[in-house]
Parts: structure tokens; C-alpha cells; sequence
């Protein structure tokens, strides 16, 4: 099995990031201890991970109660917190249950957020089903939904009692959705980790469900992860801290929000933004033309968008996305907090820093005035 560890260490909690092929076996066990001690497991999933997984889960969560929701982003959305709730009341789960969040991030963070928050917080299992969950999101505890005004406006900490990451499940992956994932994995390496990103550069084959250096990179990012969470778990930082793992973010979230959540996968936006991150590092003098040329060509050769397509949505104002960046969660006394490159490898946050080159910027990436 070849299995990997990571673990994740915090003042309240303490849990294990599981990390291999074919671990159907220990997610079962996981679930029967629960059982044994007469404490009730639920499932929830999407409707594509149902149907790309069906064997898997009929092996591994046989006779367990199940949600399935419609695929995508909109699904992270107050009404879908409802149906779960629903769901949760209907089969009865006590404080001592447990829900196992069965697919991508958007269930990770919704099932999550749920867990949080039902009978004031139960426990909940991340078993990721995409390589961005995988790389981010099932780590760390940041649960949430979206509103019509921002991306995940709404949400709590609470960490997961374990994360069980079955690379095998990724190799159902549509190449647009493994790629996507891809832009968190070079995340990683620009913010915390050269030598990642030297890595994913010098590979012959670019990664893909069945390259045997995937294990190994998805348990480099976890601790890069972990790391992060475990000395600042609530981003309260004033400088740093997790507010680092939002590179890129602050751009890709304004155009997810622009957009309705229809024409960008999640990674896909962080890829946009992680260009407009590097250019903004540029024009402060961090980093040069070559570095951000080099965030480009890695980011192409995962077929990532590294501007908006005009093509897949309505054109994109700088009026617009300025606007929905100004509504962004991280906002804190009414200014902007960015995330910029010190160097390749290294990143630190700004406040309020380059906001007369937004629109410079946006434009550079496609959008209108």
C-alpha cells in the first residue's frame, strides 16, 4: 500500500492525513469502530463522484446512510446546508456521530461546515476525491459556503477528525479537473517550497493520476499545510501566517464571484490569480519578468488558463472584478490584504499594498474598462 502519514497537530486536536492507493480497507475500519461503539456514520457526496465511484462506495460505505447532491460550485449555497441538515435530523445522528465527506472541495467545505455546526459541532471525515482537495482544502478545517456577494462568506473552523486521501480515486479524474488541482499544487511551491516548484518544472511527463511522484507531492503540500495551520489555525496572524495559503486567491476569488461560479473551476480562477499575484510582486520589485514568465509556463503546461477566455464568459469589466474583490472575506478595516512573492519560494502578505495598479493589473489579464 505504501501508505504516507502526515500528521496535523493543533492545541485542541490532533489528526492524521492518510496518504496512499486502495484504502477502502482502513476507511472501513475507521467507520466499523464507530459502529461498534454504537455511534451512527452518514455519508455525503455529488452526483458525479457517485457515478465515477460507484463500486468504491458500494465496497466501502455499504449500508450507510447517503446524501447525494447536485455537482459544482452553487451547490456550496444555503439551501444545501439545509438539505443536509434535513438529512442529518431525518436519520437521527447524536453529538457522538460522525459524517464523512465524500468528494471534491465544495462537499469538503459544505459537509464541513455542516459538521460544524449541527447539534453545535459533530465529528466529520475528509475523504477527497480531486487533487485540489487533496493538495488543500480537506486540510486545515476551513469550512464554508458561498453567498451572492463573495466566496465563502460564511463558514467556521473545525478540523476533521482524519483525512484519508485514496490516490486511486483521482484516476477518474476529467484531465480538466486534475489539472485545476495542479494549480494548488504549484501554490505550494511558490509560497513555501522553491524546491517543489523546481521539481514540477523539471519533470519529464507532467503529473497525472498515475505518476509515481503524485503520492510524495500531495503529502510535500499537506505538511506545507500543516505546518502553517498548526502556527496560526485561526488566521490571526498579523503578518503571514495561514493568510499565505490565499496566493492567488484574492484574484481568483473576485473572478469566480464576477462570474457566478460557471465559467472557472476553482483552480482554474486561482490560476489566473496566481499570475496577477506575480505580476503585483513584480511591480513592487520582489521578483522579476523571468520569475513571472516561469509561474506561466508551469501553469500552461497544465493547459491552466493564465488570463480570462472571453470566450467561456461575458467579457470581464476592471470596474467589476475590483468590486468583488472588494468584497472579499479577508478585507480587514476596509482594506485589501494581498499575498505577494518576496522571491520564488517565499511569500509574505501586504496590506492594501499596489490597489492603484488593479486595474493595470486586470487589464493585463484581459479584463475591459
Amino acid at each position: 500500500m505504501n501508505l504516507l502519514c502526515e500528521p496535523v497537530r493543533l492545541e485542541k486536536s490532533d489528526y492524521s492525513i492518510e496518504i496512499g492507493r486502495d484504502l477502502s480497507g482502513r476507511i472501513q475500519a475507521s467507520c466499523a469502530a464507530f459502529l461498534q461503539a454504537s455511534r451512527k456514520v452518514a455519508v455525503i457526496t455529488d452526483t458525479n463522484v457517485a457515478t465515477a465511484q460507484a463500486a468504491f462506495m458500494k465496497q466501502t460505505f455499504k449500508g450507510l446512510p447517503l446524501l447525494t447532491l447536485p455537482s459544482g460550485e452553487p451547490t456550496k449555497c444555503l439551501e444545501s446546508l439545509k438539505c443536509v441538515y434535513d438529512f442529518l435530523a431525518a436519520h437521527s445522528l447524536e453529538r457522538d456521530s460522525c459524517i464523512i465527506a465524500f468528494g471534491g472541495g465544495v462537499i469538503g467545505d459544505l459537509v464541513g461546515f455542516a459538521a460544524a455546526t449541527y447539534l453545535r459541532g459533530i465529528a466529520f471525515y475528509q475523504v477527497p476525491t480531486t487533487l485540489l482537495a487533496a493538495v488543500d482544502s480537506s486540510v486545515g478545517g476551513k469550512t464554508g459556503i458561498n453567498l451572492d456577494t463573495g466566496k465563502n462568506m460564511v463558514g467556521a473552523f473545525h478540523q476533521p477528525d482524519a483525512v484519508f486521501t485514496d490516490v486511486t480515486l483521482l484516476e477518474t479524474l476529467p484531465p480538466r479537473e486534475f489539472n485545476a488541482g495542479m494549480s494548488e499544487v504549484i501554490k505550494y511551491g511558490l509560497l513555501g517550497d522553491a524546491k517543489l516548484f523546481e521539481q514540477l518544472e523539471s519533470l519529464d511527463t507532467p503529473l497525472h493520476p498515475l505518476h509515481p511522484n503524485l503520492p510524495q507531492v500531495i503529502r510535500t503540500c499537506c505538511a506545507l499545510k500543516a505546518a502553517i495551520v498548526q502556527a496560526d489555525e485561526r488566521e490571526q496572524a498579523t503578518e503571514g501566517g495561514r493568510a499565505l495559503l490565499n496566493l492567488g486567491h484574492t484574484f481568483g476569488h473576485a473572478i469566480e464571484t464576477a462570474t457566478g461560479y460557471h465559467s472557472y473551476l476553482h483552480g482554474e480562477a486561482v490560476s489566473i490569480g496566481l499570475v496577477l499575484a506575480g505580476r503585483l510582486s513584480q511591480n513592487l520589485g520582489l521578483i522579476t519578468a523571468a520569475d513571472v514568465q516561469r509561474i506561466t509556463t508551469l501553469l500552461q503546461r497544465y493547459a491552466l488558463p493564465v488570463s480570462l477566455d472571453p470566450a467561456s464568459s461575458p467579457q470581464l469589466t476592471t470596474s467589476t472584478l475590483i468590486d468583488a474583490m472588494n468584497h472579499d472575506k479577508k478585507i480587514r478595516k476596509g482594506k485589501l490584504r494581498f499575498v505577494v512573492l518576496q522571491k520564488m519560494g517565499k511569500a509574505i502578505t501586504l496590506d492594501d499594498s499596489g490597489n492603484n495598479d488593479l486595474p493595470k493589473l486586470w487589464r493585463s489579464a484581459g479584463a475591459i474598462d
